[in-house]
């Protein structure tokens, strides 16, 4: 299970993204409102949702982190994956507006977006602030394995991208500024804003069958075939089936059964099943195993008829 120092390193990581994405947030939405730019205004909306599902992601973690009880006998991990779902419906929420602001400024044309100094400005802090937390917050996820804090790592990892895009867009505008003859340009920033868009809806996507898959208990691609082949390669395990996988939030539940020598004591038939815990364990590290051993006994064959035998006439 998850030490004590793993939870507080977890915490920190979510508490600090809530911090960046606030201040984000904050710079944007100034910025955006000043400058008019749709697509600085698009990134707003994407950082606020950010921040609201940095908090749920805090929250999240330190219920995660409480051990098991008599109700919650597996822990509270899935509190994780439901977070990340929930992250998930928030990004979505926000495409809808982003699209059709983004086609409705591209099909009249009335829009007027100041690329200043202070927007470039506040997209460059964005792209080096979203750099910095996505690569702590993946480290933290990685070493823990908190879906949870790997979502959030996701969607920074994607902020920098849609903000390279609005810098581009922004650029387009400049460059209608200077150059008339390009002044198709201008829709450049409607046109950024649009990417972003279908940014988070791909991202979007992807983490939320993740997340789906988690919370149905799905399990994990190759584990079972892994387990079993290592399990069968352990002295005196004739057999490994019945392989059961399943993960709440960063932690692991499996169920096996292993068919042994039916001579074997119970001392050594323990001995034995402990050994398969530590194997499994090679394969999902800090995994809840369950091994259930079942004796190989066969069945008897059927006695063969003796010749000349038959039916009684």
């Amino acid at each position: 299970m998850q030490t004590e120092h793993g939870h507080d390193e977890k915490n920190a990581a979510a508490l600090n993204s809530v911090g960046a994405a606030a201040l984000l947030t904050g710079l944007k939405i100034v910025v955006g409102l000043l400058s008019g730019s749709l697509g600085i205004l698009a990134e707003a909306a994407h950082s606020g949702l950010d921040l609201v599902a940095a908090v749920v992601t805090l929250v999240a973690v330190r219920v995660a982190g409480k051990p098991p009880d008599q109700s919650h006998p597996y822990g509270h991990g899935k509190v994780e994956n439901l977070s990340a779902l929930v992250e998930t419906l928030l990004l979505l929420a926000t495409c809808g507006w982003i699209i059709y602001e983004s086609i409705r400024r591209l099909i009249s044309g009335q829009a007027h977006v100041d690329a200043s100094f202070w927007a470039f400005a506040v997209m460059g802090i964005s792209i080096v602030v979203d750099i910095s937390r996505s690569r702590m917050l993946a480290r933290v996820a990685a070493k823990h394995r908190s879906q949870a804090l790997e979502a959030d790592a996701l969607h920074f990892s994607t902020d920098v991208w849609s903000s390279a895009v609005v810098v581009v867009g922004l650029v387009g505008v400049k460059l209608a500024d200077y150059f008339p003859g390009l002044d198709f340009l201008h829709r450049a920033d409607a046109v950024a804003a649009l990417v972003v868009g279908g940014i988070v809806v791909v991202v979007s996507g992807r983490l939320g069958w993740r997340t789906i898959e988690a919370l149905l208990d799905t399990s994990p691609a190759g584990a079972a075939e892994t387990i079993k082949a290592k399990v069968e390669k352990v002295e005196k395990v004739l057999d490994c089936h019945a392989i059961r996988v399943r993960h709440s939030g960063p932690h692991y539940f499996v169920d096996l059964h292993i068919t042994l020598d039916g001579e074997q004591p119970l001392h050594a038939a323990h001995a034995l099943t402990e050994e398969v815990e530590r194997v499994v364990g090679e394969v999902l590290p800090g995994a809840d195993v369950t091994v259930h051993p079942e004796p190989n006994i066969e069945r008897p064959k059927a006695p063969a008829a003796s010749p000349g035998t038959g039916s009684a006439k």
